[in-house]
């Protein structure tokens, strides 16, 4: 199987790729040189890279496309011009590879396409799968909305289109997990305001599977969202994660301080998201870590 991939280098991709060893990959990369060094651990001599989209006139030689790329949407606070390159990193490249499949006499069988839960916006305590629709102005759900639109453009009855809405990855190196253990170890963890909103969490390896089983499983198509099926709360998550580091639970972070340092984007970490992966499991999908406590110590057994 021959595979276009966007956003290689990232968190996410950089395990994909791990996964990827029996599929000849095409890596676009703003940097070959610099991926080829991120990417190392994973290239079997599978790997292809491309600086830029121009160079191929269609897609015919490419079995699925996998579109990871964006800004991280969490790292910087939302100027008007932070918002225009977290839109614009995400919707431009999106555009292109539709345009390419377009292009394409015998195009890719599946265009697996980045999204979030985010999409949803704060649904408090009810739990909630793929049927829920959703109209509010968020950002995170803008930028979702339109990103899901350009994506689902490429269907087509030769090609299926899989959107990912995906909740909060948890993986060592990187993610939120990767931002939170030096705090927690340091007995400085806690929830954040009163502790009460969900998180739609997903252990990496379930992320990876996940994009893998919807590549393979040929009648999978719709939106998907890529979260484990027991989500917890913020106080619960919390509370594991000092725990499984061994460390005091005892401070927390008021959320009068959040809304001043993030501003906006602070809705990121106090929108609750109940969110349940009714497709995917309805599919075959079977979690390796659907609960949060084996998750947390798969990650974190060797953390000392």
């Amino acid at each position: 199987m021959k595979v276009l991939l966007t956003g290689g280098t990232g968190f996410i991709g950089r395990e994909l790729l791990k996964h990827f060893t029996t599929y000849e990959v095409v890596l676009l990369t703003r940097s070959p040189s610099d991926a080829k060094i991120k990417v190392s651990h994973a290239d079997m001599g599978n790997i292809t890279y491309i600086s830029r989209l121009d160079c191929l006139n269609d897609l015919n030689d490419f079995d699925a496309v996998v579109n990871l790329a964006g800004e991280p949407i969490a790292d910087k606070r939302w100027s008007e011009k932070q918002k225009s390159t977290i839109c614009n990193s995400r919707w431009h490249i999106t555009e292109k590879i539709v345009d390419l499949i377009h292009a394409s006499t015998s195009p890719p069988s599946v265009f697996i396409s980045g999204s979030a839960v985010g999409y949803y916006g704060d649904q408090q305590e009810h739990p909630f799968d793929e049927g829920l629709n959703v109209h509010n102005q968020s950002f995170p759900h803008l930028v979702c909305t339109k990103w899901e639109e350009i994506a689902n453009r490429a269907r087509s009855e030769s090609t299926r289109v899989c959107i990912l809405r995906t909740g909060v990855v948890l993986g060592l190196g990187g993610g939120a997990l990767g931002k939170m253990i030096l705090p927690y170890k340091l007995g400085l963890g806690g929830p954040i305001g009163k502790g009460n909103q969900f998180i739609p969490w997903i252990h990496l390896l379930d992320m990876v599977r996940g994009i893998i089983y919807l590549i393979e499983t040929e009648h999978a198509h719709g939106e998907f969202n890529l979260c484990a099926p027991h989500p917890v709360t913020n106080k619960q998550f919390s509370q594991t994660l000092a725990k499984s580091l061994k460390r005091p639970h005892l401070l927390f972070t008021p959320k009068w301080i959040l809304n001043i340092v993030m501003g906006e984007s602070a809705v990121l970490l106090f929108d609750s998201l109940r969110a349940k992966p009714k497709k995917l499991t309805e599919l075959g999908f079977r979690f390796s870590y659907s609960r949060i406590e084996p998750a947390m110590k798969n990650l974190l057994q060797h953390q000392d």
